[in-house]
């Protein structure tokens, strides 16, 4: 019984220091999506944006790299790019960019898996996009996406588009309509991420390496050619990372646990860029475009991202450069004084000022909710947050009975 116990809180805090690591990542994304939904009309945006073409792909990618490394907030600025004329081709590009191209992710990466991930991360964050944009224009019809944006502005806010951003940006009015945007993200997203990550602590504690050995069919048990075990783990991997529900950076600690598993490279590489195939991300791509996009989506991604995985894991065994990590996963979750405790002081302050901002003044126009909550994710969301304040009593309670 002492075990259940232990695991239970271990599970609380695992789950918490995800978002520890990760939350100002959420602030600085919403951030972005706020400004971008305030001060860009679609007149402005469109010709940079607009297109499915190779600049258009170019520039979303670069903005996307500029922008947060956190999944949730990556789809959220990406629907403010769809909404203000953005093709879908670049506001996909922007996605993996925002998720894989970020400096932020590098660092993590760094520290936890090495210099060599980083470069496999970097070269196959380029692959994704030119491989995911490849695909969306071969294969997807003009009127689905035509009609998921219809949806994005319907569902948006009935502001008018044509007008001077140097003066909005400049203005009082401006900058509260900024904190109405970023609070109405949150409103959206809140219960998919306190399940998602609430989920994340439990798979990461309560799995055994077994059974990541066992899937993953490390030491290759069952005498399959090279090439077909290589192939089963870029195809797993990001069917696994679906089901561990954990987005951006914080797959990474997961990530190495794979690599000191026996997982192979491809494997390990599908699973870092699988950040938004996590349930939680599909089920909001649902909300924003309607289910047949976002799956549609959601395929695109597990496809490129397979490719991705595939090709980088031969191009580094040719050039004889695969990572081979002994690292184990220390310290990730841990509350502690370093950068990431100034960053959510920065960001948390900032989140403050916004909500000030939304809170003082009133617009009938901006609280709106997109459709799809349902009774069943509202009881997931309070189930989760019991199973996380329950496990920090019991940390508290063990710590205090010194067991």
């Amino acid at each position: 019984m002492s075990d259940a116990w232990g695991l239970w809180s271990e599970a609380a805090l695992t789950s918490l220091g995800f978002f520890w690591k990760a939350g100002w990542a959420f602030v600085l994304g919403y951030s972005v999506s706020a400004m971008i939904q305030a001060f860009v009309p679609k007149s402005r945006l469109t010709p940079f944006m607009g297109g499915a073409d190779a600049r258009s792909v170019s520039l979303a990618s670069l903005f996307g790299a500029a922008s947060s490394s956190c999944s949730f907030a990556a789809l959220s600025a990406a629907r403010a790019l769809v909404q203000k004329g953005a093709n879908f081709v670049a506001a996909v590009a922007f996605m993996f960019a925002s998720t894989n191209l970020v400096i932020e992710l590098g660092i993590l990466i760094v520290i936890f898996l090495g210099w060599e991930f980083l470069a496999a991360e970097v070269v196959g964050g380029v692959l994704l996009i030119v491989i995911s944009s490849v695909l969306i224009r071969w294969t997807c019809p003009a009127e689905w996406f035509e009609r998921a944006r219809r949806r994005v502005q319907k569902h948006g806010d009935d502001e008018e588009d044509d007008f001077d951003w140097r003066a909005r940006i400049a203005s009082r009015e401006g900058w509260n309509m900024v904190g109405h945007h970023f609070l109405n993200e949150w409103k959206m997203v809140w219960k998919e991420i306190l399940i998602g990550f609430t989920i994340a602590g439990l798979v990461a504690v309560l799995v055994p390496s077994t059974a990541w050995q066992t899937l993953f069919m490390a030491g290759n048990p069952l005498g399959w050619p090279d090439w077909m075990v290589t192939l089963e783990n870029a195809l797993v991997a990001p069917l696994v990372a679906a089901a561990t529900f954990i987005g951006s950076m914080g797959n990474i600690p997961l990530a190495t646990v794979l690599n000191a598993n026996g997982v192979l490279f491809a494997g390990i590489m599908a699973f870092i860029y699988s950040d938004l195939m996590v349930p939680p991300l599909v089920l909001i791509n649902g909300r924003y475009y309607g289910w047949r996009v976002a799956l549609y989506i959601a395929g695109v991604m597990w496809v490129s991202i397979v490719a991705t995985a595939l090709i980088i894991h031969y191009a580094f065994g040719a050039f004889g450069i695969t990572p081979q990590s002994g690292r184990e996963v220390e310290d990730v979750v841990r509350f502690a004084v370093d950068y990431t405790l100034f960053l959510n002081i920065l960001f948390v302050s900032i989140a403050g000022l916004l909500t000030w901002l939304a809170l003082r003044s009133q617009h009938k126009h901006m609280d709106h909710e997109m459709p799809g909550d349902s009774r069943i994710k509202s009881v997931a969301a309070i189930v989760s947050a019991l199973v996380l304040f329950g496990g920090i009593v019991v940390s508290l309670a063990r710590t205090v009975l010194g067991s």
